[in-house]
């Protein structure tokens, strides 16, 4: 079983910084397939539509009928250990760096047999119970060396530093310790002894993701504000817990980010930007661009600030042990997708965003730190107040982008609507569109 990870002492500061040196990550189109599907916590292999044979390693035809039509489907995951060897050299850096390292052959219930990274509590093949000689004897007369037990393992997918998917065995069975496994922090972003800086703590999503990160184990939690002057509900609530720090920070004030990135920008494990401006407007209902210029100035600009200051800090410490940097965290919204008239400004400013988000992640990419992009649906907060059912509760948005650090997810739709409108986006952008200038 898997040890709980102890708090790592501090860095001793006249040792040097370690470099990231990325795992292998070229992957043809193909492919991609499996990291696309990886990406949004999926574990998807083809299955050919002719005759149904699922595909492994992805391929352009079909292995049993050599038909072409491929369908990336999800799979659950059960198989067998059948064996497994534990690397103690290799050439690669980013395994060199830290072995050992366990691989296992895992025969899936659906057919393939894959090569998996193993989880440390998944047993070896070896410590099955076998049968007894003389009961095997008696049974069957087979002289033979006696079977040993069959272990069952769960296969996920994940993608690792480079972001490409991996193939990873679980134990069938979770345990409270299975995200400090050694092996499976180096794919995800876990929060636990951290440090994690929220650029935003006066809303209800803001404050409900700093109860979270604190009871996931982050070990400091910076909280922007943007007027410290103003006594805000709920501030004084998670200021009060002894892993929380308020710190001065205005998106659309270029001082205010340098200064604080000059204070704690090379302290800072994980960034979540979750400020953001959201008011209700199209084109036609009001004057004047000033309520577009403030939700562009936070929504846009405020994330391209952020990035300039904190981005440079945040890469240099992608290796730099146990608790590295680890990721950059965007709170966008579904709408990015496609512009939701009766929101049209705030969408438009969204969608700029998530454009940045993509230059941004293929920045931080060589240097191992995962960008995860959040489109939540409506949020129950007062600017989606005339908004009908379902809506996001703060807390289960909080709740989401947790789970997605701990699980290296790099795209997340949180809530029943940002669900239904990305398969809706997915099967037909133009269709989508259609509908939303209609109404819904």
């Amino acid at each position: 079983m898997t040890m709980p990870l102890m708090k790592p002492r501090r860095k001793n500061p006249v040792l040097r910084t370690r470099q990231m040196n990325l795992p292998p990550w070229a992957r043809g189109r193909t492919a991609l397939g499996m990291t696309a599907a990886a990406a949004e916590g999926r574990f998807e292999l083809q299955v050919c539509q002719r005759c149904q044979a699922v595909q492994y390693p992805p391929r352009d035809a079909c292995h049993r009928c050599l038909s072409p039509k491929l369908k990336w489907t999800a799979q659950r995951g059960a198989g067998e250990l059948i064996s497994e060897t534990v690397l103690h050299h290799s050439n690669d850096p980013f395994y060199r760096e830290r072995l050992p390292w366990r691989l296992g052959l895992v025969r899936l219930d659906v057919g393939p047999t894959v090569i998996v990274h193993l989880h440390g509590d998944v047993p070896t093949p070896s410590t099955g119970t076998p049968m007894p000689d003389a009961a095997r004897l008696a049974a069957t007369g087979d002289h033979a060396q006696p079977d040993r037990a069959a272990v069952r393992i769960h296969v996920g997918a994940r993608l690792d530093r480079a972001g490409a998917a991996v193939l990873i065995g679980f134990p069938p069975e979770e345990n409270e310790h299975m995200a400090d496994d050694k092996m499976l922090r180096e794919m995800t972003s876990d929060p636990k002894f951290r440090k994690v800086l929220v650029t935003d703590g006066k809303t209800e999503v803001g404050q409900a993701l700093v109860k979270a990160l604190v009871k996931a184990g982050a070990d400091i939690v910076w909280v922007g504000h943007a007027e410290p002057w103003k006594k805000l509900p709920g501030l004084d609530d998670i200021s009060a817990l002894p892993q929380v720090t308020l710190v001065p920070l205005d998106l659309t004030n270029g001082r205010s980010v340098t200064e604080l990135a000059g204070e704690i920008g090379g302290k800072v494990d994980i960034v979540i930007n979750n400020a953001e401006v959201h008011r209700t407007f199209g084109i036609a209902s009001r004057r004047g661009t000033d309520v577009a210029k403030a939700e562009m100035d936070i929504n846009y600009f405020g994330l391209l600030r952020l990035a300039q200051e904190f981005g440079p800090a945040l890469k240099g410490r992608s290796a730099d042990g146990v608790t590295h940097a680890a990721a950059w965290v965007n709170l966008l919204s579904i709408y990015a997708l496609s512009n939701y008239p009766p929101h049209g400004t705030f969408s438009a400013s969204k969608a700029a965003a998530y454009s940045l988000a993509q230059c941004l992640r293929a920045e931080m990419r060589p240097t191992g730190i995962r960008v995860i992009n959040v489109f939540p649906g409506p949020i129950d907060d007062e600017w989606n107040q005339n908004l009908p059912p379902p809506k996001v509760a703060p807390a289960a948005l909080a709740a989401s982008i947790v789970k997605a650090l701990r699980e290296g997810i790099e795209d997340v739709y949180p809530g029943d609507v940002a669900q239904e409108w990305v398969e809706r986006w997915r099967e037909n952008p133009k269709v989508l569109e259609r509908e939303l200038a209609a109404g819904g």
